[in-house]
C-alpha cells in the first residue's frame, strides 16, 4: 500500500490503532482530530466544523498531493434514556458522529474523484443496527452512517470510490475499560467468541477494506464484534 491515509480521531483508541495499521501497511497517515496522536502525523482538525475539515483536507493535499483512503473514526457517547436526554448532548453526539462524517465525504471526494478512486471507510457501531437502552444519541447517530454509506457508495462508485461501515461490538479501549464492569461483562455474554474486540481487530477491518481485498466491495457494512450482534 502506497497511500495517502486521513482518520479523524487519531488520538482515540481505535483511530491510533487504525493509523497504525495503515502506516504499517505502508501507507502515509494523517490523524485529523484536535489532539495529537501518541504518534503520527497530526493536523488540528474539529470534524464538527465544515471549514476546520475543508482546511485541513486541503492541507493533506498540498503536502502530499493526494487522498487515497479516509476513515471516519471520531466519536463519542451521551448516554440517558431519551426522556431525560438533554438537547444539547443530542446535537453533539450527531455533531461528531455523524455531521462530522458529512464533512468528511463532503471533503474528501473530489480529492479523490481527481484521482480516479479512493476508499471510504467510517466507523458505525453494532448499537447503529440494533439499538441499546440508553444510547438513543449514539445508535442514531451510527445507524445514520448506515444510511450515509450506502446513499454515497451509489453516488461515487462511477468515480471508483468505495464506501463502507465497519460496525465494531464493545472494543476494549481505555474509554469502555473505565465502564462499570457489569457492562462490560453483559457484552462479553453477548459475544458467540467469548471475548471482547480489540482496537487492532477494527483497524485490521479498516486495512482490509482500505486494500486490495476490498476493491470489490461497496456500500457494505462489516461487523467486528466477536458475534455480539447475532
Amino acid at each position: 500500500m502506497n497511500d495517502v491515509a486521513v482518520v479523524t480521531g487519531g488520538s482515540g483508541g481505535i483511530g491510533l490503532a487504525i493509523m497504525a495499521a495503515l502506516g504499517e501497511a505502508g501507507a502515509t497517515v494523517i490523524s485529523l482530530d484536535l489532539a495529537p496522536p501518541s504518534s503520527g502525523l497530526w493536523l488540528e482538525c474539529d470534524v464538527r466544523d465544515d471549514a476546520s475539515v475543508a482546511g485541513a483536507v486541503a492541507n493533506v493535499v498540498s503536502m502530499h498531493g493526494r487522498i487515497d483512503v479516509a476513515a471516519h473514526a471520531a466519536g463519542i457517547a451521551r448516554d440517558a434514556v431519551v426522556w431525560k436526554l438533554a438537547a444539547g448532548d443530542w446535537d453533539l453526539v450527531h455533531e461528531v458522529n455523524l455531521r462530522g462524517a458529512f464533512f468528511l465525504l463532503r471533503h474528501v471526494i473530489p480529492v479523490m474523484r481527481s484521482g480516479g478512486s479512493g476508499r471510504v471507510i467510517l466507523i458505525g457501531s453494532i448499537n447503529g443496527s440494533r439499538g441499546k437502552f440508553g444510547a438513543s444519541a449514539y445508535a442514531a447517530s451510527k445507524a445514520g452512517l448506515i444510511g450515509l454509506a450506502k446513499s454515497v457508495s451509489r453516488e461515487t462508485g462511477r468515480f471508483g470510490i468505495r464506501v463502507n461501515v465497519v460496525e465494531p461490538g464493545w472494543v476494549r479501549t481505555p474509554m469502555t475499560e473505565a465502564l462499570p464492569g457489569e457492562l462490560r461483562q453483559r457484552a462479553l455474554d453477548e459475544t458467540l467468541l467469548g471475548e471482547l474486540v480489540e482496537p487492532e481487530d477494527i483497524a485490521a477491518a479498516v486495512t482490509y477494506l482500505a486494500g486490495p481485498g476490498g476493491r470489490r466491495i461497496t456500500g457494505q457494512i462489516l461487523r467486528v464484534d466477536a458475534g455480539q450482534y447475532v
